[in-house]
């Protein structure tokens, strides 16, 4: 059996990482260095937790470590557990901006997989309560996950493909990318681009509202049109816009955007983004 140690199994995300796994084949250490963790994991999964005493052990043990911890801490941390490690082990990080930003220990002989969720769609065909209200992903919504195996033999593919899909469970796709792609993904299309665009969006509601207009109305008016023009956008529904709206599109992209704002996809600007993130 294949034995895993989730390294910060009683964190934000280590907690829901911890849930799927219990439901799995896998064997899973969870290690957990502060009481609140492990108070957490015993008392919302009936899980006990291994402490710092006993890490050590557990990673010698362990045919793959995931680091649920936070971007900041990924260097410090997985240099502190690779000491530990056999030879042949998997080191599974959850983001792709530690290791852009070579921050993984050098250890040719160990495997390094990259993975992250893309979390569930707007455009959710499950007609459940569960489902549609499971925004992040990993407990009723299906998602997709992303991955890239930065280091190692191509026959660890499957099975680090695996522990994402059972990590990031239920599944709709599994996409494998290379690193670079991956920063382009995030921070670069969903964080520089998506949540800063929809940031701005909500800027504009909340000047609509206070201009006077009520706060339902200007969200639900917005939201709505997010709804539809997303839709076309998107390819979800075959429509197109009016004329009227693409001229408003064409005024709008001059006045919000840099002509050159698509640099923020060049390596040199995923750089500077993961520098600040990590």
């Amino acid at each position: 059996m294949t034995t895993i140690s989730l390294i910060g199994a009683g964190g934000k995300m280590g907690m829901r990482l911890s849930k799927n796994l219990l439901s799995s084949g896998y064997q899973v250490n969870h290690v957990e260095i502060s009481e609140v963790g492990r108070k957490n994991l015993k008392e919302q999964l009936g899980v006990t937790a291994i402490g710092p005493e006993q890490q050590a052990a557990a990673l010698q043990e362990s045919d793959a470590v995931i680091l649920a911890v936070p971007d900041t801490l990924i260097g410090k941390i997985s240099a502190q557990v690779c000491e530990h490690l056999k030879a042949g082990t998997m080191l599974i990080v959850l983001d792709a901006a530690a290791p852009f930003a070579g921050h993984l220990p050098d250890r040719d002989d160990l495997v390094y997989f990259v993975t992250h969720p893309c979390h569930p769609v707007i455009f959710n065909k499950e007609l459940n309560e569960e489902s549609l209200n499971d925004h992040f992903g990993g407990l009723h919504a299906k998602q997709s996950v992303v991955s890239t195996l930065l280091q190692g033999p191509d026959s660890s593919w499957d099975l680090g493909e695996d522990i994402a899909k059972t990590i990031y469970a239920p599944i709709k796709s599994s996409y494998r990318v290379t690193l670079h792609q991956m920063a382009m993904l995030e921070p670069g299309l969903s964080e520089t681009v998506c949540a800063t665009l929809l940031t701005a969006m909500r800027q504009g509601m909340d000047e609509v509202v206070a201009a006077g207009v009520p706060y339902d109305c200007a969200r639900d008016f917005l939201l709505g049109h997010m709804n539809i023009l997303s839709a076309v956008i998107f390819d979800e529904v075959d429509g197109q816009f009016s004329d009227a709206c693409n001229k408003a599109i064409d005024n709008g992209l001059g006045k919000l955007l840099y002509p050159d704002w698509k640099k923020v996809f060049n390596k040199d600007e995923l750089a500077h983004s993961i520098q600040l993130i990590t």
